[in-house]
């Protein structure tokens, strides 16, 4: 006859210290995967905008991010960014350049493109539009969650690249042309990929699409 062996009152503890440092472990494996797991998703249909034809929708892995437009600060930015939009010429597009806590950047259409990106010369491409005038003359506060067209070092260069501010940065108020700013889902914008050790992201994060509420 086979006599059941007790265990001890510290082997018990151990096993259940092990199960639940197994719990965890798995637990926490799955909140690591899941970068986007505690980010809302806006739904634009479920809110009401008081000047709704100039708001855009960018799609983003975690979710929406809505955009409202000022074309009464910088009209001929704003028309070009619609026109880009409307072309879906966005969907698709890397975030190329993202700087942790301070900006994420996308819109190189040349070589930015999903499944055709050139690391050589990503961030110098062109809409194939030509370039518009910079638009930095009306009084605008860059605080987090601000929209701006980028541009070169020469003024007179934007095009369809543009940028989200993810922290104020009050020193780029006549430096660049703003557009709009972030009024939902700034969050998921901050779960975009970026490197430390540089701006510019190796195997980056796309834009799904970027549409106006219709």
């Amino acid at each position: 006859m086979i006599k059941k062996i007790k265990a001890s009152r510290s082997e018990k503890i151990i096993f259940i210290f092990i199960i639940i440092l197994s719990v965890l472990s798995f637990g926490s494996f799955f909140l690591i995967k899941d970068k986007c797991l505690f980010v809302k998703d806006y739904n634009p249909k479920k809110i009401k905008f008081d000047n709704p034809k100039n708001i855009a929708i960018l799609n983003v892995p975690c979710g929406n991010v809505i955009i409202e437009l000022y074309p009464e600060i910088s009209p001929n930015s704003v028309k070009r960014f619609k026109t880009l939009v409307e072309a879906r010429a966005y969907d698709k597009i890397a975030f190329h350049r993202v700087i942790k806590n301070v900006l994420v950047q996308a819109g190189d259409l040349q070589f930015g493109k999903k499944g055709n990106l050139n690391y050589a010369k990503i961030g110098t491409g062109k809409s194939g539009l030509g370039t518009i005038n910079s638009e930095i003359d009306a009084p605008f506060d860059f605080i987090r969650g601000s929209v701006g067209l980028a541009r070169a070092q020469k003024y007179n260069t934007e095009d369809s690249q543009f940028f989200i501010l993810l922290r104020d940065e009050p020193l780029y108020e006549t430096e660049y042309t703003p557009i709009g700013k972030v009024i939902y889902g700034l969050e998921a914008l901050e779960k975009i990929k970026f490197l430390d050790k540089s701006q510019y992201v190796l195997r980056p994060d796309f834009i799904n699409s970027l549409t106006l509420l219709k």
